[in-house]
């Protein structure tokens, strides 16, 4: 009985998962759609990425990409291309529908804030309401850039994953600015942490 009543239930849900996935391959990305990217060799590149209002995303070690006016697949496509030459083979890619931009008004898209929460040797310090797309880049340059004390080689940008799982990134400001590092493109997703750590005495 419990072997029928799977089997039914199966039968069942088959229909609506055709019906999610065929929507999803049939819809377009718009501006103002945040999309998310996952690479399972890198998960550094995993981020939200906001579509601007020329169709675009942008992504680290891959640049701009377009996505306005594709399908979810195509864009996963796209985007595993840009990426494949800084890989040893071909990365695996996942590419989803994370936000439906929100609707227009006066001719633009109002895209969702983002929080996040600064600490430390910094102009401003505290909680920051950024927009949608904001690097982490443009967000120290929002707070009011460094104080004389900031241990610049010594950032962190700490997020919390989906299984709640912290990941602490180090980020040298200065190997940023040397061209050396593209960490500074990270978009910043609401819930995140900039820690900059005040200067040891010889530093």
């Amino acid at each position: 009985m419990k072997r029928i009543v799977q089997i039914l239930a199966a039968l069942l849900i088959l229909p609506l998962t055709v019906t999610v996935a065929a929507a999803q391959d049939a819809y377009r990305i718009k501006s103002g759609d945040v999309l998310r990217i996952e690479v399972l060799e890198d998960s550094n590149l995993n981020r939200e990425a906001l579509v601007l209002p020329d169709g675009s995303i942008s992504i680290p070690l891959a640049g701009t990409v377009q996505a306005g006016g594709l399908s979810i697949d195509q864009v996963r496509a796209n985007v595993t291309d840009r990426l494949a030459p800084n890989f040893a083979a071909k990365p695996t890619v996942f590419v989803s529908l994370r936000s439906l931009g929100a609707a227009k008004s006066s001719g633009s898209y109002v895209a969702p804030k983002v929080r996040v929460y600064v600490m430390g040797e910094v102009g401003k310090p505290g909680v920051v309401e950024l927009e949608s797309g904001t690097t982490l880049l443009q967000a120290l340059a929002q707070v009011g850039g460094f104080s004389k004390f900031a241990a610049k080689k010594r950032i962190q940008l700490r997020r919390t994953d989906k299984s709640n799982t912290e990941q602490v990134y180090k980020v040298n400001y200065d190997a940023i600015l040397a061209g050396t590092s593209s960490i500074g493109t990270t978009v910043l997703s609401t819930g995140d942490i900039i820690v900059v750590p005040q200067r040891r005495l010889f530093e």
